[in-house]
């Protein structure tokens, strides 16, 4: 057997050792700009998913917008979103804190040593963690908070390529060394999360193999949910991505009452506020939802599960071979 063959098989059995993350490829990143949007290209997987879906708009009941990784452009909103210093609070943290998935799947006494790092914080609806073209000083281990990942126009207008839950975090970038976001980071759904600096995580990713290689994971399991989701876009209607978006918030909820108002849910699947009413409508009368001011309550999740396409399952399917821990 050649030295790099040995190399590569002493690599993947001691990532697949690691808490059973099983294997990890990790690859190079690259930051790109083009025609006033920016993002991150993950090298030989990215650019297969940078073509916007294209469809009939009337088969999902509005109008569809551009879209980027199978997410939807969101134009400017009057209201400007929280900064960061204002509201990311700090907390006390509690005793079964942290309850990230990624940081409970770490070896006990590597996250011991990553404790002294990390910091609780309360994250608000609408509150900007990392804006793009700013320092990545942070990055943020969401609890019970979502993070909505956007891409910003030269004109305001945001598109979104993915949420992070309690599966992530923001650091897909840093994984990849960089010192500066290309995104921004915006909280969709309040709770809290872990901060540590960015200068930690490096090192972590440096000083531990467990660390790194979970990252390395969580990288392909990002990109996996990225793909499934601009498939999803295209194939399947309004009310069957309405179910699946849902399913995916309270997969990374404490609630089955999430603090969902109808202008997210149109604009996080790209329609207009009337079409996803009808949708949402549609679910709430075959008793799968209710519907309250700024809420939506889940009350059949296996019903919900029916009415949504095969994608929900897919991903999760996919996320939990690459990260085990996810739903466990």
């Amino acid at each position: 057997m050649s030295q790099s063959a040995k190399t590569g098989n002493n690599q993947n059995a001691m990532i697949a050792h690691m808490d059973g993350l099983g294997r990890v490829d990790p690859r190079g990143a690259l930051i790109k700009r083009e025609a006033g949007i920016q993002y991150v290209l993950v090298a030989a997987i990215i650019p297969v998913a940078l073509i916007p879906s294209h469809h009939n708009a009337s088969a999902n009941g509005g109008r569809r917008r551009a879209s980027l990784f199978g997410a939807q452009l969101i134009r400017p909103q009057a209201r400007e979103p929280t900064r960061t210093g204002r509201s990311c609070k700090g907390m006390i943290a509690l005793p079964n804190w942290p309850r990230n998935r990624l940081l409970l799947a770490l070896p006990s006494n590597n996250l011991k040593r990553l404790m002294p790092e990390l910091e609780q914080v309360r994250c608000q609806s609408e509150q900007v963690l990392t804006d793009a073209d700013s320092s990545l000083d942070h990055i943020f281990f969401p609890d019970s908070a979502v993070v909505s990942v956007v891409a910003v126009y030269s004109d305001g207008s945001t598109i979104e390529m993915a949420t992070i839950g309690r599966e992530g975090c923001t650091g897909v970038q840093a994984i990849f060394g960089a010192k500066k976001s290309s995104v921004r980071l915006f909280v969709q759904i309040p709770g809290s999360a872990a901060k540590m600096p960015r200068a930690a995580f490096t090192r972590a990713m440096k000083s531990m193999p467990s660390f790194r290689g979970l990252m390395f994971g969580y990288v392909q399991a990002f990109l996996e949910q990225v793909m499934v989701s601009v498939a999803c876009n295209g194939a399947h209607s309004l009310k069957e991505r309405l179910a699946r978006w849902l399913l995916m918030m309270r997969d990374r909820s404490d609630d089955d009452a999430m603090p969902i108002t109808h202008n997210l849910l149109a604009e996080m699947l790209g329609v207009q506020r009337p079409t996803i009413t009808n949708a949402a409508e549609e679910l709430e009368r075959a008793g799968l939802i209710k519907r309250g001011r700024q809420q939506v309550t889940i009350l059949d999740r296996q019903g919900l599960i029916k009415a949504s396409c095969e994608c929900y399952q897919l991903v999760r399917k996919r996320v939990a071979f690459h990260l085990p821990k996810t739903y466990t």
